[in-house]
């Protein structure tokens, strides 16, 4: 009826609701402070300080930590380089592997479930026994990997004894233990509209196409996802080098988070290793920020135009 006027109902909220939900944001901002920003602000202060160990004798030394990281230090322009080969190959590898595992999990298949739950293991099982299992998997004389080899009459590889093999062999185990980037490109697989294949088929539209320009731009948010999660992993990885090659052959697995545990815990120079955490950090930041920057071109979301 022309003239009748809409009318807006409101909800008042009342101070006691107020209460209750700055109460329940108490742990997270607790959690936030206490095991992010406080730590970070820690690390940012004690790059300034010349500390060794628990002794707290400290002196400040200004930049000093930092000049002589760019200068002097014999493993970190190294380790920055072996750090981002290993995770362009892992993150590469695990975006491919995950992806490929999930459209075939997600097609109609016997025991789905039982594959399901299969790949996904090697993400939850404990990383020191995972890792020691792989080295009896390369060992040059007697693993399994060798022993293929060998009946297919080449050659032994040092899988983890060669500098040029080190890395993808350690990239290998990561791309492995990707199954919580399945279960995500699964759970977007499975948000994909039928409709739009629906149509495609109509069309005449193949697999390819129909991967190409339905199934990819509808993920993009998900691969958005996963690569800044595979990213942010793989950049910080320092368990296969302290278990599998203590920083060899050479500096050739000597990553940046391992030789901030170097410095850190067996040298004790705490002072130091927040210097290269902090650097480490920027790093990862400004990476990050390009990834975000970059989204734009190649990540749609519903309703975009």
């Amino acid at each position: 009826m022309a003239g009748n006027k809409q009318r807006v109902f409101t909800t008042k909220v009342t101070t006691h609701e107020i209460l209750a939900g700055y109460l329940f944001l108490i742990p997270a901002f607790v959690g936030l402070t206490v095991l992010t920003y406080g730590p970070l602000i820690a690390v940012f202060a004690l790059s300034f300080f010349n500390l060794h160990g628990l002794s707290f004798q400290f002196s400040f030394v200004g930049l000093q930590n930092f000049i002589r990281l760019f200068t002097e230090d014999p493993y970190f322009i190294d380790s920055v380089r072996v750090t981002a080969y290993f995770s362009l190959i892992a993150v590469a590898g695990c975006l491919i592997y995950s992806l490929a595992v999930a459209m075939l999990l997600n097609r109609k298949i016997p025991a789905r479930g039982f594959f399901r739950a299969l790949f996904y293991l090697p993400y939850i099982l404990p990383a020191v026994a995972l890792f020691i299992g792989w080295s009896w998997l390369y060992d040059t004389n007697y693993g399994f990997f060798n022993y293929l080899l060998i009946l297919m009459g080449v050659e032994k590889i040092g899988f983890l004894a060669d500098s040029k093999m080190v890395v993808p062999s350690l990239a290998l185990i990561a791309v492995w233990q990707s199954g919580n980037l399945i279960v995500i490109f699964l759970a977007g697989l499975q948000s994909v509209p039928r409709v739009y294949h629906e149509a495609a088929e109509i069309d005449g539209a193949n697999f390819i196409q129909r991967f190409r320009h339905i199934t990819i731009p509808c993920m993009t948010p998900i691969i958005f996802y996963n690569l800044l999660m595979a990213l942010i992993t793989n950049l910080q990885v320092v368990t296969p080098a302290m278990v599998l090659t203590q920083g060899g052959p050479g500096n050739s697995s000597r990553f940046l988070t391992y030789i901030m545990y170097q410095y850190g815990f067996i040298q004790s120079h705490l002072g130091y290793a927040s210097a290269i955490s902090f650097i480490f950090f920027i790093l990862v930041a400004i990476i990050t920020g390009i990834i975000f920057a970059t989204s734009k071109e190649w990540v749609f979301y519903e309703g975009d135009r």
